[in-house]
């Protein structure tokens, strides 16, 4: 008589346990109020609000895969978390997967709702913006790399530092007192002289930051509608 073998809990635990595993949902705040939550995979990448409460948000659906369910199920979390005084700032692309955006396309205007993308036939966003395709994946990738949110959507440059004193002479029309004080002489050896290497090679302008346009957008009308008293 052959023994039967029992097969051990722990193992049977394991082989019901999916092998491929989406990615984990990113969060970061934003500040002023306002939390920023990445999706990967829907819909069990869709964000449980702190509290069970309202609170104005960007969802960012961009590159997020999903099928006809997770569409419902997106569906039923903005009507549930989007409010007019808790806007929903909802980030697209032509890569999100167009499960997930077929129940958006056919949506009405909603209170609370700011849909923020690239226009197309597939998506008319309240917010359209006109993206090269390469800098949004690269600003995207760089939130998840380390980079901190400020300086994805800070895009201002320093401004180059001038003379105060100098600017004010120019503007009397002053003429500058070392020159005044030059001899004839000084101003042929200046004429002469081998220019600075600094003045002969122009230096290599600086590359532009790395801006998450998108998410700028949300961020700063987010700031706009605090700033006019709307939330």
């Amino acid at each position: 008589m052959k023994k039967s073998r029992s097969v051990s809990p722990l193992v049977f635990c394991l082989a019901i346990v999916p092998t491929a595993a989406h990615a984990a949902p990113l969060t970061r705040d934003l500040g002023q109020g306002l939390v920023y939550h990445r999706v990967a995979t829907l819909p069990a990448d869709l964000p449980v609000l702190a509290g069970g409460r309202q609170q104005p948000c960007v969802l960012d659906l961009r590159y997020a895969r999903g099928d006809a369910a997770a569409g419902t199920a997106l569906d039923a979390w903005l009507k549930f978390n989007a409010a007019s005084r808790a806007p929903v700032f909802l980030l697209l692309n032509t890569d999100t997967a167009p499960a997930v955006l077929a129940p958006l396309a056919a949506r009405l205007p909603a209170p609370g709702l700011i849909v923020i993308g690239p226009a197309s036939s597939a998506l008319k966003p309240d917010l359209a913006l006109k993206l090269a395709p390469a800098a949004e994946r690269r600003a995207y990738a760089a939130l998840a790399a380390g980079a901190t949110v400020e300086s994805l959507v800070n895009d201002s440059t320093e401004k180059v530092r001038h003379d105060e004193a100098r600017l004010a002479q120019d503007h009397r029309g002053q003429a500058d007192p070392a020159a005044l004080a030059r001899t004839p002489d000084d101003s042929l050896d200046d004429l002469l002289a081998e220019p600075p290497a600094a003045e002969k090679s122009a230096p290599p302008a600086t590359p532009p930051p790395l801006i998450d346009l998108a998410l700028q957008r949300a961020v700063h009308l987010h700031r706009s509608l605090q700033a006019l008293k709307k939330l």
